[in-house]
């Protein structure tokens, strides 16, 4: 993943992305730490770039530290409607964390149940029962 990229990413330049998505940019490029543009955007709360890259075909589940997914980052750092449309597109529910305490054998369910946001948590369940 490029400078430039990662930067469009975290400052949710749509138009910057979609000109680099047009020009044969990897959706599914990833950082020194093994994140997807994906992964980025669903930890900063960049919801339209999350709608982009997921309208765009993005990896869903790709896991990078600590076996942690999109959405498993937008639900530590309290994105719920990012949490909702990574659930609606199908992201992975069942997937855990690895690595550190915190994280280690958790779903995305079980972090949003530690956070205690409740909002998050229905979301989770709601998917997890469809």
């Amino acid at each position: 993943m490029d400078r430039d990229w990662c930067d469009a990413i975290q400052h949710g330049d749509i138009k910057r992305l979609r000109e680099r998505l047009a020009s044969g940019a990897d959706i599914n490029a990833q950082d020194p730490h093994g994140q997807t543009g994906l992964m980025i955007a669903a930890s900063h709360g960049q919801v339209d770039v999350v709608r982009l890259l997921i309208e765009r075909g993005a990896l869903l589940d790709h896991t990078a530290k600590y076996g942690l997914s999109a959405i498993m980052l937008a639900v530590v750092n309290g994105h719920v409607e990012i949490v909702r449309m990574l659930a609606q597109a199908g992201a992975d529910l069942a997937l855990r964390g690895s690595g550190a305490p915190g994280f280690y054998d958790k779903t995305a369910l079980h972090l949003a149940e530690a956070r205690g946001d409740r909002a998050m948590v229905e979301v989770l369940h709601s998917r997890a029962s469809s």
